[in-house]
């Protein structure tokens, strides 16, 4: 993997509104962390619309600068055949498993989303601070629901306690 200094990562919500404005506002973002910062790595996971739109910018701009790096950070299926390994670069430059995901169980997302932070120097990122995420049951015997944070919030505080550049995108955001 590349520098860390060099390297940035992306998450945000699952479900987005895909604007001109937002594709507009990220390919500058992107293309001035290429410029300005040399950044040449770019981690990637794979459950959000922001992710999806994040990496075909960047495969885009690939196409003029094609020294970068698009890495893909599986938090599911440590072995994977040579099939979904094909798969898998067909998009994406590099893909790997971190250790940390082991015995993550549910935390699954939370911990490659530590990984990606913990690997990175910026933060690209789509949080609105007002989005919460369907209530949910402890257990289906519990009549109790709560209200769980969202993974884009867990993530966002991580990089802020770690004291990452953040770059969030939401037109919501108080920034």
């Amino acid at each position: 993997m590349g520098e860390k200094e060099h390297t940035c990562c992306f998450f945000g919500h699952r479900m987005i509104e895909v604007t001109d404005e937002l594709v507009n506002r990220l390919e500058k973002v992107v293309d001035d962390l290429i410029v300005e910062k040399k950044v040449d790595t770019f981690l990637f996971g794979s459950k959000s619309q922001f992710d999806k739109l994040c990496l075909h910018v960047v495969t885009e701009l690939k196409k003029k600068y094609p020294h970068i790096r698009r890495i893909y950070v599986r938090a599911e299926f440590p072995n994977i055949d040579e099939d979904y390994t094909s798969y898998l670069l067909k998009r994406y430059d590099h893909t790997y498993y971190p250790e940390r995901m082991i015995n993550a169980r549910k935390a699954v997302y939370v911990e490659r989303n530590y990984e990606m932070i913990d690997n990175s120097s910026y933060c690209v990122i789509y949080y609105d601070e007002n989005y919460m995420p369907p209530r949910r049951k402890n257990s289906r015997r519990d009549l109790f629901d709560y209200q769980p944070k969202s993974g884009t919030a867990v993530a966002y505080d991580y990089a802020v306690r770690k004291g990452k550049s953040i770059i969030n995108l939401c037109t919501n955001a108080s920034e």
